[in-house]
């Protein structure tokens, strides 16, 4: 069965959007309150990209990225703000996204037009989620990332764990979904392939932990068995599985076998021998 339509983190809307998993050992932390703006300095709201058609990286065109601050005098926006600098933070990691799912040298892949991010950082339960702007929700992108959960961050960690949790929400805003049938612990785990790809993991992810789960059990467990599969079937495997699921409905044997030959069943219990 499809999804719930409308609310979807990745093109078309037909998926609720799931919150990222938190670092099971978050430490609260005190902090001041500053303000600042995408570029620096300025208001709680900015943008932090030109138009898409005036801008580019690598080929590709660039999203307007907007920053949304919920609350300024909160602890958490107090962290985010003096923690990354957002004006070359967003760019960057929209880059890595995007080389991560699109760039291939030796076929073009059809990538999603994204028009414009914003982030919004805010006070809320969970880690962060990703979802469309009702007005055009394949365009346009939000990602609302937990002000508390920052703020939850121990010191030597903050910028590397926030890093992480954008890259894995912009994954949402370029990534396909097999029409909407693809299994939530697949896209799941494409985000974090990519965010394990760019060397942003947590310190409590452990490769070969779980393997006798369900191979779409999502998150960092999915992401270790697909970065097997890039390493098993060569450079461009989980590109080649993004782009299975933008032109056909996903429907698990013909995807699995079609692209890599075997069913997702033996590649799984291949994956976890190779992880004995």
């Amino acid at each position: 069965m499809p999804f719930p339509p409308n609310t979807t983190p990745v093109p078309p809307p037909v998926f609720l959007p799931a919150m990222s998993p938190a670092d099971p050992t978050p430490t609260p932390l005190p902090g001041s309150t500053k303000e600042k703006d995408a570029q620096g300095s300025g208001s709680g709201a900015a943008s932090s990209a030109t138009d898409p058609s005036a801008s580019s990286i690598e080929g590709f065109a660039q999203p307007r990225l907007r920053l949304h601050l919920n609350e300024l005098t909160d602890n958490g926006t107090s962290i985010f703000l003096s923690s990354i600098s957002s004006s070359t933070l967003l760019p960057s990691a929209v880059s890595r996204v995007q080389k991560a799912l699109y760039v291939d040298p030796t076929r073009g892949y059809h990538m999603p037009s994204t028009r414009s991010v914003t982030l919004i950082v805010r006070p809320m339960d969970g880690v962060a989620y990703t979802t469309g702007i009702d007005l055009d929700p394949e365009q346009h992108k939000e990602i609302h990332l937990s002000s508390r959960y920052v703020a939850s961050i121990s010191p030597d960690r903050r910028g590397h764990e926030i890093e992480g949790v954008i890259v894995h929400e912009l994954v949402h805003c370029y990534q396909y979904n097999g029409h909407g049938y693809a299994p939530g612990g697949l896209i799941e785990g494409v985000a974090d392939w990519v965010r394990l790809g760019a060397d942003l993991a947590p310190p409590h992810w452990r490769k070969g932990e779980e393997v006798n789960g369900k191979w779409d059990a999502g998150y960092q467990h999915t992401a270790y068995f697909l970065q097997y599969l890039e390493e098993r079937f060569g450079d461009g495997t989980v590109r080649r599985l993004n782009e299975g699921l933008r032109t056909s409905k996903y429907e698990e044997k013909s995807f699995w076998t079609g692209i890599l030959g075997r069913p997702v069943e033996q590649l799984w219990e291949d994956y976890k021998k190779a992880s004995e």
